[in-house]
């Protein structure tokens, strides 16, 4: 049997728009009256998201001080997972149509994501995903939960979900981020970073994933692909 564990946001939802609508927030809480600033495009942002420049040198490169840009990423942190937001999400291009296809071809198909468990229930119920997903498949944080860091929030999550769900000979992860490919290893398990989430192509090899591909659907193609392939 196939398994796939995919990552949430990344593979499936799209926070692109949620991150920047943040940014542009806290940079415009935090400059000071008549402050001259420097709002980054979507583009210039994310780019930078992607390649892991910290918050406060966003903030620096955004016309904060230091000690504004201080303030920035921590308001930054307060704010990005909170309700209001949660509905600049978009889906991932294709994302729907390969959950389809995953089921069709009888994929186990589990979600693990950082969500806590009210983030994730809202999504499934925007977009209509609970129907992919069974009780029993979904793995995300309660909501009282107290974050640390996904790199070692997440590897706990998968160690959880190794032990309660039953043997499968061939699985998978499917992720963007370091969290995903640092859980998947610790597990021994095979991992597929996808470019089209919070992470560059450049940030991923640093942790040695096993593929990576444009996204989710060119993540599951290739799994189907490698499943026809009779074993020599």
């Amino acid at each position: 049997m196939l398994r796939i564990i995919t990552d949430f946001d990344g593979p499936i939802i799209d926070v692109s728009e949620r991150y920047y609508r943040v940014y542009e927030y806290c940079l415009q809480k935090i400059r000071r009256p008549g402050q001259q600033v420097r709002e980054l495009s979507k583009a210039e942002f994310w780019q930078m998201k992607r390649s892991r420049v910290p918050e406060k040198q966003i903030g620096v490169i955004s016309g904060l001080d230091e000690a504004q840009a201080q303030e920035f990423s921590q308001l930054r942190k307060q704010t990005v997972h909170t309700q209001p937001y949660f509905e600049y999400d978009t889906l991932a291009h294709g994302a729907v149509e390969t959950l389809s296809k995953v089921q069709s071809a009888g994929i186990d198909l589990v979600v693990m994501t950082m969500r806590r468990e009210r983030e994730l229930d809202y999504a499934f119920k925007k977009y209509d995903l609970g129907r992919f997903f069974p009780e029993t498949r979904c793995y995300c944080l309660s909501n009282d939960y107290i974050k640390t860091r996904d790199t070692d929030d997440k590897p706990l999550l998968m160690a959880r979900a190794i032990r309660e769900l039953p043997p499968a000979i061939n699985t998978w992860m499917v992720g963007d981020t370091e969290a995903d490919i640092i859980s998947a290893k610790k597990q021994g398990i095979k991992v597929i970073a996808v470019e089209c989430g919070i992470r560059d192509r450049a940030q991923q090899e640093l942790y040695h994933p096993d593929l990576i591909v444009k996204d989710f659907s060119s993540a599951v193609n290739s799994l189907l692909e490698q499943s026809l392939q009779p074993i020599s």
